[in-house]
């Protein structure tokens, strides 16, 4: 694991030194707020479509065939400073949601502040998840294991790029993990991705910190950097007498402290495409919550992936790319106290796929996935999915 957080960071050193030769470049990727336009009104979505069928030798398994997520996106302009995001989504055609409903006013060029329903920015895919943007029918294992993507909370913060220097920023005060709501939350198997409000009668303790900087003055590379801290949130302080100081400890041993780092790369050159990221979560207070909640939560959690891919129609209309992706993940990968590390939570995935685009904003995908974790109990799937972003 030490190997592939070093060739990630080699790769980011390598390419930032030549940053002073080289002209500067957009970062990649966009956000639904770059489509709104002059329009007032802006319309937009995206939707896959998937087939997962698992395979290990003399055992028949039934495939699953899902419409995973069909999202609308809205976009209104009030004003040339003014304006509104969001997105509908839909996934497995009976759960609804919003991914995302804030307000943002640029208070000056290139920074706006920002309030309402926002993505954490963290990794790449929290942020850049439409399936015309990554290689694979699912999203990579680590964004959904340590991140978790699709991770949003309500809060409000600024977001910019610098003037004279290929740097963009955000930095929001938001919303945490619900830790505790009556039972504990947060476990070993998923880490905190039961904890993810996502905007919906959100309980609120205490705010948390996001950040982080994406550096794009290579052309064709964005290198970013990300920080999250904080407290998960807790029903066990509603309604607590402030002046016992028992009922406030016993509320405070349902909390654990959150800090989360995160390091990403993108490179594209012509027809060939890298990525690397690494996530590591330090968590504080874990033997306490586990006593209180009969949870296994783990006290560090970390996950990485590489993956490279080539365009075979490089310069053309369509893009067919086949890609490889390796990628390797914990939630138990630090314990605290007695507790011993489940060794079915260390993972490790490699997957083999080809992602053919038939026009700008249609993809259809397929790829091979083997899986292995610290039990050495394997499985293989087969993995097929369309996609559309419009």
């Amino acid at each position: 694991m030490k190997k592939g957080l070093l060739f990630v960071v080699a790769i980011a050193a390598f390419f930032a030194a030549k940053a002073q030769d080289a002209q500067e470049s957009k970062s990649i990727g966009t956000t639904i707020l770059d489509r709104v336009k002059d329009e007032k009104l802006s319309i937009g979505g995206y939707g896959e479509v998937h087939y997962n069928q698992q395979i290990s030798g003399n055992t028949r398994y039934n495939g699953n065939m899902d419409v995973h997520r069909m999202v609308l996106f809205f976009g209104y302009q009030f004003n040339d400073k003014t304006s509104f995001v969001t997105e509908i989504e839909y996934e497995h055609i009976k759960e609804l949601y919003v991914e995302q409903a804030f307000l943002n006013y640029n208070i000056r060029p290139n920074t706006s502040l920002r309030a309402g329903l926002m993505l954490v920015p963290m990794g790449i895919v929290n942020e850049y998840h439409e399936p015309t943007t990554f290689n694979g029918v699912e999203r990579p294992s680590v964004d959904n294991r340590i991140v978790p993507t699709t991770w949003r909370e309500i809060g409000v913060g600024l977001s910019g790029r610098m003037p004279s220097f290929p740097l963009k920023y955000q930095l929001y005060v938001m919303n945490g993990f619900i830790g505790y709501n009556g039972t504990g939350v947060l476990r070993g198997s998923d880490g905190f991705r039961k904890g993810r409000q996502k905007g919906a009668e959100s309980t609120f303790t205490s705010p948390s910190l996001s950040a982080k900087l994406d550096y794009y003055g290579v052309k064709g590379l964005n290198i970013g950097l990300a920080g999250y801290f904080g407290k998960t949130q807790s029903s066990a302080f509603n309604g607590l007498d402030k002046n016992d100081d028992f009922a406030e400890e016993v509320a405070d041993s349902t909390r654990v402290g959150i800090s989360m780092f995160g390091m990403d790369v993108r490179y594209k050159v012509n027809a060939l495409q890298l990525k690397g990221q690494y996530i590591h979560s330090f968590i504080s207070d874990v033997a306490a919550y586990n006593d209180k909640t009969g949870k296994d939560l783990g006290k560090q959690m970390q996950g990485y992936y590489l993956e490279a891919g080539y365009n075979l129609l490089d310069g053309k209309e369509q893009a067919l790319v086949p890609f490889v992706r390796y990628e390797n993940y914990n939630t138990h990968h630090k314990t605290a106290g007695n507790m011993v590390a489940n060794k079915a939570y260390d993972r490790e995935e490699v997957f083999f796929g080809l992602s053919y685009h038939l026009a700008k904003g249609a993809v259809v995908k397929a790829d091979y996935q083997m899986s292995k974790d610290g039990n050495d109990e394997k499985k293989n799937f087969v993995n097929f999915g369309v996609g559309v972003w419009f």
